[in-house]
């Protein structure tokens, strides 16, 4: 019965284009626990139990928030399904981690690193290498980059088919950056690279996600930009945020030009929220410092 409801709800959410694949195999995995006692129906106590049982206390947060949800779900089917209150493992959004601005320099490095990686003489190393420049060239989310295939690469630029909710949508590129594209495709050819991702591994398949990020951290570290195992740094996410950052420095300080320019920013992030494009803003010591100079001016003029 709570597989059926399960199957229910999963089918509600993604009919809001949500791909919902992490909290399908959540409450599966419940389910199955839950089963194993006989349960016909959510016991709190049970919930709590198998939220204990997680690797961390932000892995147990997050099993319970997602729980919790369905038990709603479930509860206003059937009230013999039991809710248990909200933050029993903790409450609120978790931070988000500090942003930091890659510069070219050390960009060119990170990149430069990459076509040194092993083995000698395969695709992996270029993948990197020309990975690494597309995402901080277009502010793409890491997996829409692993996503691409090579018929992606259009006239008017690349088509992202699989963004965040499911969205579509075409993201112009310069024309350095198609050449750049272009030579990694000649280079694909001339090693015999298979496959219909656009960027693939030895393995003719493209990277998984996890393991471009460890990537991309041990050359950051590896060069000195990054400190030892379990200290802060940057992270390739930053490649897409110091996209932003950059577009928004180069806006003019016109309030028009402004909005029109997050706006358009919003839109080619694939951001759902232009709020989420704002969040820029106040990341940004820079653009926060601009920001706090013109309140105050005008705070004086309007005091003057």
């Amino acid at each position: 019965m709570m597989n059926t409801q399960i199957e229910r709800y999963v089918a509600l959410h993604r009919s809001f284009g949500r791909k919902f694949d992490v909290q399908d195999r959540l409450l599966r995995q419940f389910a199955r626990y839950a089963d194993g006692f006989g349960d016909r129906q959510i016991k709190a106590e049970r919930l709590y139990d198998w939220c204990r049982s997680a690797s961390s206390q932000n892995v147990a947060r997050d099993r319970f928030d997602h729980l919790r949800r369905f038990c709603l779900y479930a509860h206003a089917e059937d009230q013999q399904h039991e809710v248990p209150p909200a933050g029993v493992f903790g409450s609120g959004k978790r931070r988000r981690p500090t942003p930091h601005i890659i510069e070219p320099e050390q960009l060119g490095a990170i990149m430069q690193a990459a076509l040194d990686l092993p083995p000698e003489g395969k695709i992996s190393r270029y993948t990197y290498h020309y990975l690494f420049g597309l995402l901080a060239t277009t502010g793409l989310r890491i997996s829409e980059a692993l996503a691409l295939q090579r018929g992606d690469i259009a006239d008017d630029g690349l088509i992202v088919r699989n963004g965040k909710f499911g969205k579509q949508r075409l993201v112009p590129i310069l024309s350095s950056t198609r050449e750049a594209l272009d030579t990694y495709l000649d280079i694909r050819r001339r090693l015999g690279a298979s496959g219909d991702d656009l960027f693939v591994t030895t393995r003719g398949r493209a990277p998984h996600q996890t393991v471009v990020h460890i990537v991309f951290v041990r050359l950051a570290r590896k060069l000195g930009f990054r400190g030892p195992t379990g200290t802060p740094g940057i992270r390739i996410h930053d490649l897409r945020h110091t996209f932003a950052v950059r577009s928004l420095e180069s806006c003019s300080r016109d309030r028009e030009a402004i909005r029109h320019h997050m706006a358009a920013l919003s839109a080619y992030l694939g951001h759902a929220d232009v709020a989420n494009t704002y969040w820029y803003l106040e990341a940004t010591p820079v653009l926060l410092r601009d920001i706090a100079v013109a309140g105050e001016q005008l705070f004086l003029g309007d005091a003057a």
